[in-house]
C-alpha cells in the first residue's frame, strides 16, 4: 500500500541511532535527549513517562499504575515484565464496603482508588535495567511541572470531556479548570504542587512518595472522600512492582509477548489464535469479512476476560486452558461468515448454549534494547480526586474490581483489580523485532490485533497500520462502536450479519510502535494521528 501524497497523513519515520514514539512531541523529544546523552531505552522511557504525566493529566501521571515489557539487546529473544499496579487497601471487603452503604463501585469514589503503583515501577526498572540516576530522568518533567506546558488540542478535547468530573471535588476544580472550565488549546498550565513532589522523589526516592509528608497528604485526602486508605497502605506501596514471567503465543512465524493477567494481554493472544485459522480475506483490512471475523473474536475473548481475569495471587485465572489451540479452534468454529452470534456461549466454553484513558510510549536505542511502556490513570483523569498539597491526581482502577463475592475479580484486601493497560513486544528468531501498544481502556487486546494483523498480515507499514479506522464490540454496550473511516459499505454490510453498529464520537485509542530492521540496520516508527504525539530518531 502507497501512500497518496495528496492526502493528509504523515510517513513512517526512519531512524539508525536509537527511536522513540510517545503520544505528546515533548516526552518524544525528552526520550531522544536521555538516549543522546547516554541513556538507554529504559532511561528514556521513565524520562518520557514521567513528562506525560504532567503534560498529558488526563491520561496519566503519578497517581496511576504501569506495566512494562523490556527486551534487553542480546537476550535471546528473552523479553522482562514488570508489573506496576497497585492493590486495595487492607480493608477494602464487600462486607465493609455494604456496611458504608456501597451497593456497587462508582468511578468517581475514593473505593475506586487503588494505591499507585507507577512511583514503585519506575524505581524498580531504573535501578534493575538502567544506566542514569531516577533524579537526572526525573529532572525534564519538574520542569514541565514548575514552568508550565501549552495545552494541546487532544488533551484539551479530553479535558473538556471531564470537566464535570472535576467539577465534583473542589481540589480538582481549583487546580484543573479555568472559572469552571477546561483550559483551551495553547493555555500553559503550571502543577507547582506535583513538582515538588516530582522533586522529593528525585532527591529521596520512591520512599518520599510512599511515606512521610506527601503520603499522609494522599492518605488524608482518600479518607476525606470515605476511603479506607491508611498510611501503611501506602507505606506496601513501596515493594508493590515486581518482575513477572511474560505469557507468549507463537503467531505467523513469530512470537507475541505480553504481561500475565492481571492485565488483559492474554485476551490479545486469544483473539490472535482464534483469527489465525481463517485465510485472510481477499478484501484488505477494512473488507467486511475481515471485520467481521475479527469482531466475533472479540467478542469471545472478552467474555472471557469478564468471566475469569483477576489478580493470579488471589484468584485461579486459566491461562494455559484460554490460550490452548485447541480450545481457541473450538472458539473459532463458532464464527459464522454467514451471520453474527446471536447469543454467546457461556466464558470458558465453546458450545452454543446462552449465557478507558492511558499513555503508550515505546524507545529502541543504538544497541538494540526495546521498551514498551504504559502508564494510566484508567478513566480520564482518573477519579477525579486531587491529593491537592501533593499534586497527584488519584487513578480509578478499583473501578475495575467488581462487588459480586464468588467472582474471581470481587474486590478483597491487598488485591489487584482487572487491569485494562497491556504493553506488546512481537519477538522473532531470538531477537525483539517490535516494542508496540494501543492505549484505550477497554479497546486495547482490540486495538493490538487489528494494528499487528494491519501490519503483518495485510502489509501496511507501521504508521498506515495505526492510521487505519478501527471498530469495537463494546461489551457493555453490545454495539459495534465504528469510526468514521470504515467505509459506509462495510458498515452496512456488518447490520445485514446481524451487528449493531454506532458511530463513535472519539477515535479509539492511540498507538505507538517501531519496527526494528535488524537486517538492514534501520528503525521504523509510527505514532497515531488520534493523539497529539510523535515519533522521532535520530
Amino acid at each position: 500500500m502507497k501512500r497518496d501524497f495528496h492526502a493528509p497523513g504523515r510517513s513512517a519515520v526512519y531512524a539508525t541511532g536509537g527511536m522513540a514514539a510517545t503520544s505528546m512531541p515533548v516526552a518524544t523529544l525528552t526520550a531522544l535527549d536521555v538516549l543522546r546523552s547516554g541513556g538507554n531505552a529504559m532511561d528514556a522511557a521513565i524520562a518520557a513517562v514521567a513528562v506525560l504525566g504532567v503534560v498529558e493529566p488526563q491520561s496519566t501521571g503519578i497517581g496511576g499504575d504501569c506495566f512494562c515489557l523490556y527486551a534487553p539487546a542480546g537476550g535471546g529473544g528473552k523479553v522482562v515484565a514488570l508489573n506496576g499496579s497497585g492493590r486495595a487497601p487492607a480493608a477494602a471487603t464487600p462486607e465493609t464496603l455494604r456496611a458504608k452503604g456501597v451497593d456497587a463501585l462508582a468511578p468517581a469514589s475514593a473505593h475506586s482508588v487503588t494505591v499507585p503503583g507507577a512511583i514503585s515501577a519506575w524505581a524498580l526498572l531504573n535501578r534493575t535495567h538502567g544506566r542514569k540516576e531516577l533524579g537526572e530522568l526525573l529532572r525534564p518533567a519538574i520542569r514541565c511541572a514548575e514552568e508550565g506546558w501549552p495545552v494541546h488540542a487532544r488533551v484539551a478535547l479530553d479535558w473538556a470531556g471531564a470537566a464535570e468530573k472535576l467539577r465534583g471535588n473542589d481540589a480538582s476544580r481549583r487546580r484543573f479548570l479555568l472559572d469552571g472550565e477546561a483550559p483551551p488549546v495553547g493555555h500553559r498550565f503550571v502543577q507547582p504542587e506535583l513538582g515538588r513532589t516530582l522533586r522529593a522523589v528525585a532527591e529521596h526516592g520512591p520512599r518520599a512518595f510512599y511515606e512521610g509528608e506527601i503520603a499522609a497528604s494522599m492518605v488524608s485526602t482518600l479518607r476525606e472522600q470515605g476511603g479506607l486508605h491508611t498510611e501503611a497502605d501506602f507505606a506496601a506501596g513501596l515493594e508493590v512492582a515486581e518482575f513477572v514471567e511474560p505469557i507468549r503465543a507463537p503467531w505467523r512465524g513469530m512470537e507475541v509477548v505480553q504481561c500475565p493477567p492481571n492485565g488483559s494481554g492474554l485476551h490479545v493472544l486469544q483473539i490472535l489464535g482464534i483469527l489465525e485459522g481463517f485465510d485472510l480475506p481477499s478484501g484488505g483490512p477494512l473488507s467486511p469479512e475481515r471485520l467481521h471475523r475479527h469482531v466475533e473474536a472479540a467478542r469471545l475473548a472478552y467474555r472471557d476476560r469478564d468471566a475469569f481475569l483477576a489478580d493470579p495471587s488471589q484468584a485461579d485465572v486459566p491461562v494455559a486452558r484460554l490460550m490452548d489451540p485447541a480450545y481457541l479452534s473450538k472458539l473459532r468454529a463458532l464464527i459464522d461468515d454467514r451471520r453474527a452470534m446471536p447469543a454467546l456461549p457461556p466464558a470458558g466454553t465453546a458450545d452454543h448454549a446462552r449465557h478507558k484513558d492511558t499513555v503508550y510510549l515505546c524507545v529502541v536505542d543504538g544497541e538494540g534494547n526495546a521498551c514498551s511502556f504504559i502508564n494510566s490513570l484508567f478513566q480520564s483523569f482518573g477519579s477525579g480526586i486531587l491529593a491537592e498539597e501533593a499534586g497527584v491526581m488519584f487513578q480509578n482502577r478499583g473501578y475495575g474490581f467488581r462487588l459480586q463475592e464468588g467472582h474471581p475479580n470481587c474486590i478483597a484486601p491487598n488485591k489487584r483489580p482487572m487491569h485494562t493497560i497491556i504493553p506488546g513486544m512481537v519477538v522473532k528468531d531470538g531477537e525483539a523485532v517490535m516494542p508496540y501498544g494501543v492505549m484505550g481502556g477497554h479497546f486495547q487486546p482490540m486495538g493490538q490485533t487489528l494494528f499487528l494483523s494491519n501490519h503483518f498480515e495485510f502489509g501496511l507499514d507501521v504508521q498506515e497500520a495505526i492510521d487505519c479506522p478501527r471498530l469495537f464490540p463494546n461489551p457493555a454496550s453490545a454495539a459495534v462502536e465504528v469510526e468514521r473511516g470504515i467505509p459506509q459499505a462495510s458498515v452496512e454490510a456488518l447490520e445485514r450479519l446481524g451487528h449493531r453498529c454506532e458511530p463513535i464520537a472519539k477515535p479509539h485509542g492511540g498507538g505507538q510502535a517501531i519496527a526494528i530492521d535488524r537486517k538492514r540496520g534501520v528503525l521504523v516508527a509510527g505514532s497515531d494521528p488520534r493523539k497529539d504525539g510523535c515519533a522521532l530518531g535520530f
